[in-house]
């Protein structure tokens, strides 16, 4: 049957009190949130779900007035805003009267952003952003956010590639239904847990039952569903997305296989060789040498599990490989040696602006403020249009070693995609 939205409430309901104590158990001490709509009206456990997901810790009031209740909540809003998060109608007074609408649309964003995006292929290195005009999404965010599609979208090449050609994963309702897909997903990450050959045979229930008490015992990924809330004509997206993101952070947590890292160096000591035999001949060519190793060594925890996802999946989609040839490109571009460096983030803000939000909108005035709100802002980024042509015009002279350095990038790119 088709869950009815009070229905479909109360599943999201269970399934992010259950995220949040799995959060909240790290915390010292642990605490615990038993309804969800009501321990959140003083912000206390807000700020202490916070404080676990960004690592950081969150100033707060004392005591049970209204007063201190409005000042905790505020905090947590405010902090959510210096990480360029979006709160739609989202509001102190309706948090303080526990609306479960509000309350849930703001459990879904810091889920989306802490959770889900946060583990979307993660990159946690820092990166400088220009001081001019908007910032570009930086190195360090989430896949989405760098090459403009959505979390959710990002999350399901993950799966696919987990489950191989096999299954036909279409999207986080009636896919998972069957609950085969959970048990692929446990197959790949740990063959010796799982067995597809009797999930046929077995009732959806059946198989949603074994693969959360497997994953709870064997990966220790805290069970946030019901199978009874899977086994429905259309389960919920977000819940769905909540647990799978659990088995993304769990194959990232992974150790890396010998084989992994064998071809990991060998992929990286032909990139220094070549490099070096470009650059090795003038003393310019040496400091963008050593300036390329610094940066090469910062990328190489990132560049690692895109290696390990090459070697697990022997056959991609043209979707994924057009996505991992876009990815290299422009960890590739932005390690330019400066002021070309400078360029291409220009560039690549100037694209992302261009890019359609694959986003869907059913407020249409909403939607347009943003239209109207993108076109201010790529207004600004073309009024510097003749600051960065004056910037490559300067590099002119140094044409020569420009040239040869990314014929080097792109025949690394090429031994890697080989590789």
């Amino acid at each position: 049957y088709l869950p009815c939205p009070v229905e479909q409430e109360q599943i999201q309901k269970r399934t992010f009190t259950n995220w949040i104590n799995a959060q909240l158990s790290k915390r010292k001490p642990p605490c615990v949130v038993r309804d969800l709509f009501y321990d959140f009206r003083d912000g206390s456990r807000l700020l202490d779900l916070l404080e676990v997901m960004s690592g950081q810790r969150m100033s707060r009031e004392k005591g049970r007035g209204m007063f201190q209740h409005r000042s905790n909540i505020e905090t947590a809003l405010s902090f959510l805003k210096t990480k360029s998060i979006k709160l739609v109608n989202i509001n102190v007074p309706d948090i303080i009267d526990g609306k479960p609408s509000i309350i849930l649309g703001l459990i879904w964003t810091i889920i989306l952003q802490f959770h889900v995006s946060f583990h979307t292929l993660l990159d946690t290195r820092s990166s400088c952003s220009s001081a001019r005009s908007s910032p570009l999404p930086p190195r360090g965010s989430p896949l989405h956010a760098r090459f403009r599609i959505s979390a959710k979208k990002a999350l399901l090449l993950w799966v696919r590639e987990q489950v191989g050609c096999s299954l036909n994963v279409k999207d986080f309702k009636a896919s998972w239904r069957s609950g085969v897909v959970f048990l692929a997903i446990l197959q790949a990450l740990r063959p010796d847990v799982a067995d597809l050959t009797k999930a046929r045979t077995q009732s959806n229930r059946q198989n949603l039952e074994e693969a959360f008490r497997i994953a709870e015992r064997e990966l220790h990924i805290p069970r946030l569903l019901d199978p009874a809330d899977v086994d429905v004509r259309e389960p919920d997206e977000k819940s769905i997305m909540t647990y799978v993101a659990q088995f993304l952070q769990y194959s990232q947590d992974l150790p890396m296989s010998e084989e992994d890292m064998q071809v990991g160096l060998n992929f990286f000591n032909e990139i220094s060789e070549v490099t070096f035999l470009i650059v090795s001949h003038t003393h310019r060519g040496l400091t963008v040498f050593q300036t390329f190793v610094v940066s090469f060594n910062e990328q190489r925890r990132p560049v690692m599990p895109l290696l390990t996802a090459m070697k697990r999946t022997p056959r991609l989609s043209e979707e994924q490989k057009r996505l991992r040839l876009r990815e290299y490109k422009t960890e590739l571009d932005l390690s330019l040696p400066s002021p070309l460096d400078t360029v291409g983030r220009w560039l690549l803000r100037v694209e992302a602006e261009l890019t359609d939000d694959e986003a869907e909108r059913e407020d249409h005035v909403h939607a347009a403020a943003e239209a109207r709100e993108k076109l201010e802002q790529l207004k600004v980024l073309l009024a510097n249009y003749i600051y960065y042509v004056i910037l490559v015009s300067a590099f002119a002279l140094d044409i020569g070693i420009l040239i040869s350095l990314l014929m080097s990038y792109r025949f690394a790119l090429s031994r890697c995609l080989i590789i």
